[in-house]
């Protein structure tokens, strides 16, 4: 998830004292990190990018099923002012 570089104070500290906790909360979650001030390789800028990680595609649907899952999904576009928030999902593959 991107969080474009436009956030205010407010907004992080929203992010930091509410959805942190309420992804700390999601069924399976394995690996939750953050990434402030990323590098920008083309025009998207983003204030932060954060990664969670769970075993299988499967374990992630099942995360947002339970009340837990859905304020953590309903609190997203709580994190920018505009609520242009960019998430990707995708499974990783060794190489």
């Amino acid at each position: 998830m991107g969080v474009p570089r436009t956030a205010d104070r407010r907004l992080a500290r929203h992010y930091r004292e509410v959805h942190v906790p309420l992804v700390k909360k999601l069924l399976g979650i394995r690996r939750y990190t953050l990434s402030r001030e990323p590098t920008p390789t083309r025009d998207a800028t983003s204030y932060l990018v954060a990664e969670l990680d769970w075993d299988d595609m499967d374990a992630l649907e099942q995360a947002f099923q339970p009340p837990e899952g859905r304020a953590t999904a309903r609190d997203v576009p709580n994190l920018t002012s505009d609520g242009a928030v960019r998430s990707m999902i995708y499974e990783l593959q060794d190489v």
